[in-house]
């Protein structure tokens, strides 16, 4: 085996499900506002995810409706295509949340407001010529997608194994919405990064879009979790803080920093691929038991063409 060979990324192909997405439906009358209990900071630092996942997931499928007509590969055009539907159903059960937050005294709308000029205007589609420029914005938002969702990853295998949550009597239905969208980001964790490789794989390009994707994600989080802490109205001065992050790592009631740190230099690595990572077979039977994903049947995935967000 030449070094090249050696050093290109190696899936597991065990690893790799047949994709579908599943008709969910969640019911929050009786979720309270700090759904950990006594674990307001925890609690909000998740939240986040549903302020930055609606627009996000439009934002990919929007970005992968494009590409589809590039993919030569028929079994990576499935991944996709499964995808897609995964993605836009995520996105649609957060935004459900919102409602429910504004109902309890915390408007997230100033907020969202600002995600959604972020996927919508700066990552969004962009007036420019046919041709080379416009393929390398395309390449670049689908590198961008595939960093990103290395840590969607990361997050839902922790998620999954967060034992703790279950222990400190975290909220059961806000925990299976958590767990049902971990368990299908471990699932399709793989098609991102396989859609970057056969459309470009440019190590460049990747390491690049990752410090892009790490640093706009660190900084959208913080302010979110910022937003939510210092707007609570059951809060007095609250505040948020990477010294609190860190903290409720060590609790387990948060990913904790080292983990997280430790997975850049992996997807770092020439070697890489999402399939090393994470259980299929732990996300699958998860998938068997939650309680949203059982109550319906699976739903056909969403079309392949049409106009998705992230258009400007």
């Amino acid at each position: 085996m030449s070094n090249t060979q050696a050093r290109l990324p190696r899936p597991v192909e065990s690893e790799r499900t047949a994709l579908k997405a599943r008709k969910v439906s969640f019911s929050w009358e009786d979720t309270p506002l700090h759904w950990v209990p006594d674990e307001p900071f925890a609690t909000h630092t998740m939240n986040v995810l549903h302020l930055l996942l609606p627009a996000g997931e439009r934002w990919f499928v929007h970005v992968y409706r494009q590409v589809l007509p590039l993919i030569r590969d028929e079994r990576l055009r499935e991944d996709v295509i499964g995808f897609i539907g995964q993605e836009s159903t995520h996105s649609q059960a957060h935004d459900e949340v919102l409602p429910h937050l504004t109902e309890l005294g915390l408007d997230p709308t100033p907020y969202t407001a600002q995600v959604d000029w972020l996927f919508e205007k700066l990552l969004g589609d962009r007036t420019l010529p046919p041709g080379r420029a416009r393929h390398w914005w395309l390449l670049e938002r689908v590198a961008l997608i595939a960093a990103i969702e290395h840590y969607t990853a990361f997050l839902g295998d922790w998620i999954l194994n967060s034992e703790e949550l279950d222990r400190r009597g975290a909220d059961p239905v806000m925990l299976d919405l958590l767990r049902w969208h971990g368990a299908e980001e471990v699932e399709h964790r793989s098609v991102a990064f396989d859609l970057f490789l056969h459309l470009d794989g440019s190590y460049r390009r990747r390491a690049r879009t990752w410090a892009t994707a790490f640093t706009a994600l660190v900084f959208m989080w913080q302010r979110g979790a910022r937003f939510f802490m210092e707007n609570d109205p059951t809060l007095v001065d609250g505040r948020a803080s990477f010294k609190a992050f860190y903290d409720g790592g060590k609790r387990g009631v948060l990913p904790p920093t080292g983990d997280l740190l430790r997975s850049v230099p992996r997807y770092l690595s020439r070697t890489y691929h999402p399939s090393q990572e994470g259980s299929t077979e732990q996300a699958a039977a998860y998938l068997a038991t939650s309680p949203a994903a059982t109550a319906t049947s699976a739903v056909p995935a969403a079309p392949a063409a049409g106009k998705g967000a992230g258009a400007t």
